[in-house]
């Protein structure tokens, strides 16, 4: 006979290792009683609906509605683009706060969700596009029901109204769908064939031609749907090709430069073909998936890092090979598609020391935060994310670059500085946001009296008029006025129900209040920093380098180069670019991650043993509670994160032989073993039942 089964043990502890969180849910609730908020479970598809009555007739209904809310945080911000190893962190840290037993696996289209090891498995095939703002507020919902700041059933509430467009500005809902996104098009075709490709003024206004109608193409085929969605990259690169050859072959100058193509004169002012197209298909090159590739590689997520590099190359193939074919069309029965391909050449000196290279910049930074999705009125915090890391990058490569003829570190160089600052940068602003956030939910809510200082006051009155001026300009929301209304109220209430003599007995708000209290507790939660980081890392990226590579494929051989001439848009050459500009930016990402973080620890360290000592243990507890929650993050935005039952035999042995080096581990850092590191846990997965 065999030894007998050991029982699955339960975490008795759990509870006790939790963060202080309902202490601190009480401490943001106050005094207000909430109407009771229950999420209709009906409205959910079949097979989620199925799962979740499996899981509340075992476990109960609380542990159902977790599932059910993390699997919905990870298909929103994989829809949204969220960096996978950062949507990979958030789930972890939700798994580890409510003691769920489940494991994922996020692909780049197909999730799979298993729960209950492995009892229950639900697939998602969730195709994503740009869009920063549901990559924080889906982010936000997350981190206050991890605090404890709301309950399950709010949280998939706000999901559901954030997915219908409740707690988008107006001018957000304009430019989020067509037609009116097809503003942002010629936009940033124009600007990002001058700023990026050598284009000249003439090359940006055939580029916004070209984007208007791509942007036309996508929205014609977005109204047929289904099938039709799948011929987008080929449509639009054929129609680019066929406008931008039209403007080439009849224009004046083209069409000289094509007869002669020896006359410098009349081929520099003839239209720059490699701008126009380059600049017109940008918007569809998703170049940051390279990036994104190669810090999924080298973090080791091979199957996701590779998949996801195959799959935007072959991508940026089609939108090439189609802007060929268009080329072709237009100069059908002869060799002129190759000739004006040739024989077009680009200003490469155009906007070098020029007064208004910045703010052309800034210009394509702008169109460039509408396809994103960011709400307009955070667009100064990407910009400025932006315009520090391509200043920083451009400034390093022309000082540089006179010194590095022969190599690529000019390039390399350049990338990882330009990426490790944009990332200190976001890091920084998402610091000061967060600290202001906490400011004016704390005085809103009325949680502590220290807010009510001049100062104090003067700032919310600064906060107040702000947001009252992007209201009054159509770029706010209708809830972020009523939020000062709840203050008000919320003060005299108070008063009344501490007056002895008043019959309140308990303070009470209107249904639209309340939801302006829950939408001012997750609106002022930690911002999420990819999405501002991102739209700078898109642009640090050119992912036209790939489709210079798949051009100079299309068209191999410039008869116009002589034998000793090098040729800078050979295959080679090009995909050397590629190769150098990918790695160097992903690898600044991780040294900016890795700097922060680590700056975080040394004020984490020096902050918390100041308060250790003032003997304030719940200021205490909640600061670890943010710094460890800080030091998750910037782990997930380039590491993949530990758990437990990836490899239980071994998982023992490596705490305890990484504890030594780890920041936070047990026994090492400021915080000890508070953080809920147990042998016995890591072992035996926690019942649900300790929800």
């Amino acid at each position: 006979m065999g030894e007998p089964v050991t029982p699955l043990k339960i975490d008795d502890d759990a509870a006790e290792r939790q963060p202080l969180s309902i202490e601190y849910f009480k401490k943001v609730r106050h005094d207000v009683t909430f109407s009771e908020r229950r999420f209709d479970v009906n409205t959910l598809p079949d097979d989620m609906r199925r799962v979740y009555g499996h899981l509340e007739e075992k476990f109960g209904e609380e542990y159902g509605l977790l599932f059910i809310f993390t699997m919905r945080t990870a298909v929103e911000l994989h829809r949204a683009w969220n960096m996978t190893l950062l949507t990979n962190t958030v789930l972890q840290q939700i798994k580890d706060r409510f003691n769920m037993r489940m494991t994922w696996n996020l692909g780049v289209l197909r999730l799979v969700f298993r729960v209950e090891d492995g009892g229950y498995e639900l697939h998602r095939k969730v195709p994503y596009d740009y869009d920063s703002e549901f990559q924080d507020i889906y982010h936000r919902i997350a981190m206050a029901l991890i605090d404890g700041q709301i309950n399950v059933h709010e949280a998939l509430i706000y999901q559901r109204e954030a997915k219908q467009g409740m707690h988008t500005a107006k001018s957000g809902l304009f430019i989020r769908n067509f037609p009116g996104r097809l503003i942002l098009y010629p936009g940033q075709a124009a600007t990002c064939a001058v700023i990026f490709f050598n284009g000249e003024w003439i090359d940006a206004v055939i580029a916004a031609v070209c984007g208007l109608a791509a942007g036309l193409v996508e929205f014609a085929l977005s109204r047929v749907g289904g099938q039709a969605t799948v011929l987008l990259d080929i449509f639009v690169g054929i129609v680019t090709g066929i406008i931008g050859g039209l403007f080439f072959r009849w224009f004046p100058a083209g069409e000289d430069c094509m007869l002669d193509p020896e006359n410098v004169a009349a081929c520099k002012a003839a239209p720059c073909l490699s701008s126009i197209y380059l600049g017109t298909l940008y918007w569809f090159f998703y170049g940051t998936a390279f990036v994104i590739g190669i810090l999924e590689i080298i973090s080791g997520e091979l199957a996701t890092g590779v998949t996801r590099f195959v799959g935007v190359t072959v991508k940026t193939f089609v939108l090439s090979l189609g802007a060929g074919l268009g080329l072709m069309i237009v100069f059908a029965g002869d060799s002129g598609a190759a000739d004006a391909w040739y024989a077009s050449t680009c200003n490469q000196n155009f906007v070098q020391g020029e007064w208004w290279r910045t703010l052309l910049y800034l210009a394509c930074c702008v169109f460039v935060l509408g396809q994103y999705r960011l709400p307009i009125a955070q667009y100064w915090r990407a910009l400025i994310v932006q315009l520090v890391a391509y200043e920083v990058q451009y400034g390093v490569f022309n000082r540089m670059g006179q010194f590095h003829v022969k190599d690529h570190l000019d390039t390399a160089t350049s990338n990882i500085v330009g990426a490790a600052s944009g990332v200190v940068v976001a890091a920084l602003i998402s610091l000061l946001v967060s600290v202001s956030g906490d400011f004016f939910r704390t005085r809103l809510l009325q949680e502590s009296a220290r807010n009510n200082t001049r100062l104090g006051n003067f700032y919310f009155q600064f906060l107040c008029m702000a947001k009252k001026a992007v209201y009054f300009f159509g770029i706010g929301r209708q809830s972020d006025i009523m939020k000062f209304e709840v203050e008000k109220k919320l003060k005299d209430m108070r008063t009344e129900l501490k007056d002895p003599n008043h019959p309140r007995d308990k303070i009470d708000f209107p249904k639209n209040e309340e939801d302006a209290i829950i939408d001012a507790i997750i609106g002022t939660q930690d911002i999420n920093m990819w999405s501002i980081l991102m739209p700078a890392v898109y642009q640090l990226v050119p992912g036209s380098i790939i489709a210079k590579l798949w051009f100079s494929a299309i068209f191999p051989e410039n008869p116009y180069l002589g034998e000793l001439d090098k040729n800078p848009d050979s295959q080679e050459s090009v995909f050397s670019n590629l190769m150098v500009i990918s790695t160097s930016i992903a690898l600044g990402l991780i040294i900016g991650f890795a700097f922060f973080q680590t700056l975080v620890f040394v004020v984490g360290r020096t902050c918390c043993r100041k308060v250790e000592k003032e003997d304030n243990p719940d200021n205490f507890q909640l600061g670890r509670d943010y710094l460890s929650n800080k030091q998750g993050m910037m782990e997930g935005m380039y590491t993949v994160v530990d758990d437990a039952n990836d490899d239980p035999d071994s998982m023992r042995d490596m705490k305890r032989e990484m504890g030594r080096r780890s920041l936070f581990s047990p026994g090492n850092s400021v915080f000890g073993a508070d953080f809920g590191y147990n042998d016995d846990a890591v072992q035996t997965p926690a019942s649900p039942n300790t929800v």
